[in-house]
């Protein structure tokens, strides 16, 4: 069968790409609709039943001992502070565990089997989540597939193009939308679902998702770059990183540096402001109240609507000599994302506490946070692919979601402020925290210029 799908595409191209790409492309538009299902749930799951239940708590196995844990480091803390914790906790081993995910390929089992076993433990833990008391078992389950499949899917997208090819930073928007329309469809399907008949049946779609994006895979198995070859070249060529390509690893380490505030406010979106979008959004519509899960398909329908207007607004610029760097266009949108909490922070001081307002806050909030994702997002991907040493290039892709580890972290531990906070504060503190590290890139726009090259 698959030897039949692969002909019907072999060496033919679409909108300029490879087929290889479209693959890779709906491949990673089903995990992230079985990834951003459960996230959708994740937190009103955790506040609304999992936790608010001492009775179903005490069946999750090894919860009392990472609460014991979280209790000692933090202090006591409510069911919303435990929520977020989780939530970040979960969040950021996500993008830890690409680093080793990275390694694994590159050392032992080449980008194309690793992910086969990413998906696989994904599509486990997705469906332990049916199950109260492997809560914790199924996050572990998914964190550990999440770090053998992301890296290494991403990595073949670059693998796809030979160096130097114009066409990197397009096929990288294009498998970004991908991404995008998994995490649009998932609330619709698994939020509603789990918000309307029940968590479990939203967590079980979530892995019927994962499955199927291992059918697309495994049909176009040939159309991908497998690169199965590395792992041979790098033993055989055991040779030291020269100097330009040192260089170039702590130029992508300090990016991944600051790439963590970005992920620190951005992620929010997943934590408070979905609690915002339960607590405090009015979600009636001609009579029918919508789930405010369906807010977690904001961000994805901003992306299908203005990536093709950003890519071809980047295409003008480049005729003209005018497009920014990519440094200047990661710092552009970290300052973007910042400023979408000066409309939070207006809503917080607009809406009543226990009232409901207009959706038009998060509305507009998660519209800035889109336009900033689309310049910081892909072009740090596609960044990776272009500057990393060849030997270590999933290595440093799992660097850089490594970096979104420790942004994702934050976002659970600022996020545990929310409930002690004034809401215009905690906004404000997010804002100040984007803008400021936008600044930090163009400040170093330069330097790192003159370190490794146009490139950056």
């Amino acid at each position: 069968m698959k030897e039949a799908f692969a002909n019907c595409f072999r060496g033919k191209e679409y909108f300029g790409h490879p087929s290889g790409l479209f693959v890779l492309f709906f491949t990673e538009m089903w995990e992230r609709f079985s990834y951003y299902g459960m996230r959708a749930l994740l937190v009103l799951y955790m506040t609304k039943y999992l936790l608010a239940d001492p009775a179903v708590t005490a069946e999750v196995f090894g919860f009392n001992y990472l609460l014991s844990i979280l209790n000692s480091v933090f202090g006591e803390l409510n069911t919303q502070q435990i929520s977020s914790q989780i939530y970040g906790i979960y969040t950021g081993l996500v993008y830890f565990t690409p680093f080793f995910g990275g390694i694994l390929a590159d050392k032992v089992l080449g980008q194309y089997r690793t992910v086969y076993v990413g998906g696989i433990l994904m599509t486990i833990g997705h469906f332990l989540m049916a199950f109260d008391k492997f809560f914790l078992l199924a996050l572990l389950c998914i964190i550990l597939g999440n770090g053998a499949f992301k890296p290494n899917i991403s990595t073949q997208v670059g693998n796809l193009y030979k160096e130097g090819d114009n066409r990197r930073d397009g096929a990288f928007t294009i498998f970004y939308m991908g991404i995008n329309l998994g995490a649009f469809l998932a609330p619709f399907v698994c939020g509603t679902l789990g918000q309307t008949v029940g968590w479990h049946w939203g967590f079980g779609a979530a892995g019927v998702g994962m499955i199927l994006g291992l059918i697309v895979y495994w049909l176009g198995s040939e159309l991908v770059p497998k690169h199965t070859t590395n792992i041979a070249q790098n033993k055989a060529e055991k040779r030291p990183l020269t100097s330009q390509e040192w260089k170039s690893v702590w130029a992508l380490l300090l990016l991944c540096g600051l790439n963590i505030a970005f992920w620190a406010i951005f992620e929010q979106q997943g934590n408070v402001l979905q609690l915002w979008a339960d607590d405090r959004t009015n979600w009636m519509l001609l009579g029918f109240e919508i789930p405010s899960t369906w807010y977690q398909s904001f961000n994805p329908a901003f992306i299908f609507i203005f990536a093709p207007l950003v890519t071809q607004m980047w295409a003008k610029q480049n005729k003209k000599g005018k497009e920014p760097s990519s440094v200047a266009k990661m710092g552009i949108g970290c300052f973007l994302c910042g400023a979408a909490y000066i409309v939070m922070i207006v809503a917080a001081l607009v809406v009543p506490e226990n009232e409901r307002g207009s959706v038009f806050w998060l509305t507009m909030t998660t519209w800035m946070f889109t336009m900033g994702e689309l310049y910081l997002s892909p072009i740090g991907l596609s960044l990776v692919t272009k500057v990393a040493p060849r030997p270590i290039v999933s290595m440093m892709m799992g660097a850089w979601f490594m970096s979104s580890f420790f942004g994702n972290y934050l976002t659970g531990y600022i996020g545990s402020f929310y409930s002690v906070m004034e809401k215009n504060e905690f906004f404000a503190l997010l804002a100040g925290l984007g803008m400021g590290t936008g600044l930090i890139f163009f400040v170093l726009k330069k330097p790192l210029k003159a370190v490794i090259g146009k490139s950056v």
